[in-house]
């Protein structure tokens, strides 16, 4: 199906409205690094709370998860579900202790609590990991799933996806900063949502006869009910590639293991996340913010995981294919299945002219906000915590905003030149988090241990975080079959993190008690009596989304 002129039309006209109200709402403004890089901390909670997905949903959920759901199928959504409960940790525990310190980045928050030298390694760290990591990936994923759904697949105009997603993002968020940012994801949010459940009901309609969105559900439920298992048994579901995807989702991991490594570091210690809520009008905005986002994660599996199970029952289930995917979308080199590409192939073959561009639109804004979300937090990185002290201490106002927009410019370069070197990653999504899973456990008892116990020292911190990278490759090397012997054990990832994060912990606990003797430290978090305290509007949310939660797990154990 053709990417025909009113759907042409359509994107143009979102392309041309996201820019116009990105521009129009950064005017006069971005005088002041708080303007450019906190959007003058005026966001009220529903800006908030729209951004945080929209930061959050990118070329990783729309392309990378939906093809974890054609591989796994709902299990996958515990990393949207479990978000919800992280969230409401978060804005309860974190966030009063971060506004309190009027933070401007994460980094920020270890020197304030531990020393200088920490805070440097970890910002030049994250830097890194959001041009070699994040960037690229969104910018990689989102051209891959361009290319599939307008060009032939063929590579044709890849490369043309990758510049023009990149200026899209670099026409309002260099100039405007967060507010522009912030602002237009209120817009892309919306978007998204209404794209991705188009989507989701057309595919739904081809899944029976009848045509009913109902009967398609009941359908893919009864076809495939393996596919709507949350919580894996070993040798339960076989994904298309032939591996057993309990090592993905080990069991009750996703409840009481390795997901709260994940979800904790990135929800609550992840520059291009926290900085949108540390821009509030004030605490009880940001939690309602944080809510708001709770809540849209509770429906995100519906319009990036349900897709891909579609995509694969059409395929395999006596579908349009038959009994084995044939379709030549789906296979790659050596006969290898492309789960990634079950959301393109969807949007590819099913969605109608006119529809297909405000599906597009949709896919457009999740990369586009991810992308401007990363290179704000980059360059807000950059200026406060290496260009401010290290390279021209004493800096105007003036000159810090534009170092932000020269170094997010750069980074933007930067991911642009590396993105078409990503090829083959199989399952992107899972990719991204077992590599990233390295490094998080290390940072997350960092962080914890700096906001919850009073005896952690600063040398227990750059210890902690120098011994988990060995402590993480040791528990790596066993399944990658690097080194065998009887001392390496094979473990899933998400076990990996687990341990590695509690054994990071112990060795800053022994190290503490080593050279602190046991006595609070002069930097460490006071805890108040009322700091924690949240308003009736946060606890019925945070209420109403454990509840559901609940229900929902109950559902599908």
């Amino acid at each position: 199906m053709e990417f025909a002129l009113l759907d042409q039309i359509i994107f143009a006209a979102y392309a041309l409205m996201i820019i116009s109200i990105g521009l129009w709402v950064s005017r006069g403004k971005g005088k002041t690094s708080e303007d450019y890089f906190l959007a003058g901390k005026s966001l009220p909670w529903w800006a908030i709370g729209t951004s945080l997905i929209a930061a959050n949903i990118s070329a990783e959920q729309f392309i990378g998860m939906s093809g974890s759901g054609f591989a796994i199928g709902l299990a996958i959504a515990s990393y949207e579900w479990m978000a919800a409960l992280t969230l409401i940790i978060v804005g309860k525990y974190f966030l009063p202790v971060f506004i309190e310190k009027k933070l401007y980045t994460i980094p920020e928050f270890i020197e304030v609590r531990y020393g200088t030298n920490l805070k440097t390694i970890l910002a030049v760290f994250w830097i890194a990991l959001f041009i070699f990591v994040n960037l690229t990936s969104v910018l990689y994923l989102g051209a891959t799933a361009l290319d599939t759904i307008i060009g032939n697949g063929d590579g044709s105009i890849f490369m043309y996806s990758i510049f023009g997603l990149a200026l899209f993002a670099a026409a309002y968020s260099l100039y405007g900063g967060l507010s522009a940012v912030a602002w237009t994801d209120v817009v892309q949010v919306v978007l998204l949502i209404i794209g991705g459940l188009i989507t989701t009901v057309i595919g739904l309609s081809h899944v029976t006869e009848s045509g009913g969105v109902i009967d398609g559900m009941v359908a893919i439920y009864e076809q495939v009910p393996e596919k709507f298992s949350m919580i894996l048994d070993k040798g339960e579901i076989i994904t298309p590639n032939g591996t057993d995807a309990w090592w993905d989702l080990p069991g009750l991991a996703v409840l009481l293991g390795g997901m709260w490594v994940a979800n904790l570091y990135y929800w609550g210690f992840n520059q291009y996340i926290i900085q949108r809520t540390l821009a509030a009008k004030n605490l009880k905005e940001s939690q309602k913010g944080i809510i708001l986002a709770g809540f849209l994660k509770l429906l995100l599996p519906l319009i990036v995981v349900i897709p891909g199970i579609i995509a694969y029952v059409l395929n395999t289930q006596g579908g349009a294919f038959g009994p084995e995917v044939t379709d030549p979308s789906f296979i790659g080199e050596g006969g290898r299945i492309i789960n990634d590409n079950a959301a393109p192939w969807l949007i590819k073959e099913f969605i109608p002219v006119g529809l297909k561009g405000l599906v597009l639109a949709a896919l457009a804004a999740a990369i586009v906000s991810s992308v401007a979300s990363m290179l704000n937090s980059t360059a807000t990185i950059f200026t406060m915590d290496i260009y401010k002290p290290y390279i021209q201490k004493g800096s105007s106002e003036k000159n810090l905003v534009t170092v932000g927009r020269i170094s997010a410019t750069l980074a933007l370069v930067i991911a642009v030149i590396l993105a078409p070197q990503l090829k083959s990653l199989g399952q992107v999504f899972q990719y991204i988090q077992e590599y990233t899973g390295v490094v998080s456990p290390g940072i997350l008892a960092v962080f914890m241990l700096g906001l919850f116990w009073r005896k952690t020292t600063n040398k227990a911190a750059i210890w902690g975080v120098l011994a988990s990278i060995p402590i993480a490759l040791y528990f790596k090397i066993g399944p990658n079959g690097w080194i065998e012997g009887p001392l390496f054990v094979e473990l899933p990832f998400m076990h990996q993190m687990f341990l590695t994060w509690i054994l990071t912990m112990l060795v800053m606990v022994l190290i503490s008690y080593v050279e602190g003797k046991g006595k609070d430290q002069e930097k460490s978090i006071v805890i108040t009596k009322g700091l924690f305290k949240t308003g009736p509007a946060f606890n019925a949310g945070a209420f109403a989304i454990i509840l559901i939660l609940v229900m929902l797990y109950a559902m599908f154990w």
